[in-house]
């Protein structure tokens, strides 16, 4: 297909979205349109906080290149006469939709956004959104990552899979194992004998 009938049919597709959204019964809930619009139209803002680390980085780009993207990036548009968006949320999922080549050319250089509501335009209400954004996310317990760990082990995933696939590294995996206190994760192991006295 030649990138000008995949351009034609994605904003045939986001102008059906668009129609639907306007008598939609959610329409104000920015979730209910998410359109594909060109990732060189998205712009990151000045004042996101934020940061990831080289191994999360490197998981999400892993997460979106296996599972595709499961959350558009979430943008305030910026000029009402032409295609600009700035990310409220989602920098690092633009990030790799526009540098990531395995999901870039998958996407064929578009990204999935929705548009907060025009009632929050005053930049104030952008950074209030991109921090309680950041900050819902929360952070995950280590008693809850235990159980996850165990669950895919019990599931015969080995730890160098586990890590690989958690975007953790494998010491990472076997210390979860031993929170969690159950000697069966660890009958397979093979230990050093204790050292004796002499």
């Amino acid at each position: 297909m030649s990138i000008e009938n995949t351009d034609e049919r994605i904003a045939a597709i986001n102008a059906v979205k668009l129609a639907l959204h306007e008598v939609s019964p959610l329409k104000n809930e920015p979730v209910d349109c998410v359109l594909w619009v060109k990732s060189d139209s998205v712009q990151a803002n000045d004042y996101n906080p934020n940061s990831v680390a080289a191994p999360e980085m490197r998981l999400l780009e892993k997460s979106i290149e296996a599972d595709g993207y499961t959350q558009p990036i979430v943008t305030y548009r910026q000029d009402t006469e032409r295609e600009s968006y700035l990310v409220v949320d989602g920098f690092h999922r633009s990030k790799v939709g526009k540098s990531h080549k395995p999901v870039l050319d998958r996407c064929n250089g578009y990204l999935p956004i929705t548009r907060i509501n025009g009632e929050r335009a005053d930049k104030a209400d952008r950074i209030a959104a991109t921090i309680r954004h950041n900050r819902a996310r929360g952070k995950h317990g280590v008693e809850q990552m235990g159980e996850i760990v165990i669950e895919l082990a019990r599931r015969n995933w080995d730890e160098k899979k586990i890590a690989k696939e958690l975007g953790m590294e494998p010491d990472e995996v076997l210390r979860l194992k031993q929170i969690t206190g159950l000697a069966e994760m660890f009958a397979n192991q093979q230990f050093s004998e204790a050292w004796e006295s002499t």
